[in-house]
């Protein structure tokens, strides 16, 4: 049964289970997608596109700071959900963190896209969800994504109007589509999260809402999208745990300098601009 207004204290012990994997998968996916937008800083092709990016990552990283933030009035540290988490319990999508090949800013464009209307629709389905405090913090995460998803459908029209800025398209497209379909990857809870009504829409309503949004836009730029029911899952799920090689060379460098110095109080994930 659909819950109204629910807060922490009302939880069943299944219906936090639950509430834990929705929340580590809206933080996770946004911290990586942040950590890696940084990695354009100083090399995207314009300094408008630099700047944007710049704001971009600073937006996804008070994202993350959203959603970890209530699993920390949950009982979370920073260091359990942060510094100090295995590699392997993360649970982003595999396609936010795929590494850019050199002169990939068509890698970037595509995988801000893909991510971006993804992540519209998933804030939507939580507007009217059940849990009180998410219900409070989820307007203005969509509201910026309008900002992101308006730059990256600025560049796709930007680049598929030269040939070769359509060819670095279109090797993005075909590198990067089967990960983004991670996105929509079932976990344990799923049935949990729609009962509770923690989510109103289910994973294949808002998969099936994504496909037929971006592969229409796509192709209307002339590139050709996998056929998604032929196209095989990648070895790495990432929902699941399992992740690439790329992903461990991440999660090592950002949290160097948290295992290096071992501060008594680590350093906090900003909430500036959230």
């Amino acid at each position: 049964m659909t819950g109204a207004g629910l807060d922490r204290d009302d939880l069943t012990d299944e219906q936090r289970a639950a509430l834990e994997e929705l929340l580590f998968r809206l933080a996770d996916d946004e911290y990586v997608h942040a950590e890696r937008a940084t990695e354009w800083q100083i090399y995207a092709p314009t300094l408008e596109s630099d700047l944007a990016l710049a704001n971009v990552a600073q937006d996804e990283f008070g994202h993350a700071r959203l959603w970890f933030d209530l699993l920390g009035e949950l009982g979370y540290s920073e260091a359990e959900y942060l510094w100090e988490r295995p590699v392997d319990d993360w649970t982003h999508s595999t396609l936010v963190e795929r590494p850019f090949p050199d002169g990939g800013w068509g890698n970037a464009v595509v995988r801000g896209y893909l991510y971006d209307v993804a992540e519209r629709i998933r804030l939507e389905a939580l507007l009217d969800t059940s849990y009180a405090p998410l219900a409070d913090r989820v307007g203005k995460a969509l509201d910026e994504e309008t900002y992101h998803r308006e730059h990256a459908e600025n560049w796709l029209e930007r680049l598929a109007d030269d040939p070769e800025g359509a060819t670095r398209l279109q090797t993005a497209v075909d590198d990067l589509f089967t990960h983004a379909l991670s996105l929509f990857a079932a976990g344990d809870h799923e049935a949990t999260i729609r009962e509770a009504g923690f989510r109103t829409a289910s994973l294949a309503e808002m998969r099936e809402e994504w496909l037929d949004t971006v592969i229409p836009r796509l192709e209307g730029l002339g590139l050709d999208v996998p056929d998604p029911e032929e196209t095989a899952s990648p070895e790495a799920r990432g929902r699941d745990g399992s992740h690439t090689d790329a992903w461990r060379e991440l999660h090592e460098e950002f949290t160097a300098t948290y295992h290096e110095i071992q501060p008594e109080e680590p350093a906090t994930l900003s909430s500036e601009g959230v």
